[in-house]
């Protein structure tokens, strides 16, 4: 899916946009530093996760206590994941680009080296022109 379609898909989401914000590939695509995502990852506040659970959406319990949900076939919801702050952007909240560069090391996975890359050389070029 691309930038369009995550922004839809999150668009579509009934929760409070104080409670939920976009991560991993699907921020690298909603930032234009990728094109394509495979689903969409939002991290949510344990309100938010509260609420899921309560309304039956069953959770997995993650190795540090905190939960995970699919909640749709496209949509991963993860409770409490988040590195530096949520900003708004296209009307949607979404991890900030050093958070996203943070998440992504924490993470550490193979398949997250070139984002890595492009999340440093962005910022880099950001930080040396002033923006």
């Amino acid at each position: 899916m691309q930038k369009a379609d995550v922004l839809r898909i999150v668009n579509a989401l009934k929760f409070d946009r104080r409670d939920f914000w976009i991560v991993a590939g699907s921020a690298m695509c909603v930032y234009g530093l990728r094109q394509e995502t495979n689903d969409v990852d939002l991290g949510c506040t344990t309100h938010l996760a509260d609420e899921l659970e309560r309304s039956g959406c069953c959770p997995v319990y993650l190795s540090d206590g905190s939960r995970k949900f699919a909640y749709h076939a496209d949509v991963e919801i993860f409770e409490n994941f988040l590195f530096d702050e949520v900003k708004m952007l296209d009307g949607v909240p979404i991890i900030s680009l050093p958070g996203l560069l943070e998440m992504k090391r924490f993470l550490g996975r193979k398949k997250d080296a070139e984002d890595i890359k492009k999340l440093e050389q962005y910022l880099g070029i950001c930080n040396s022109e002033g923006i």
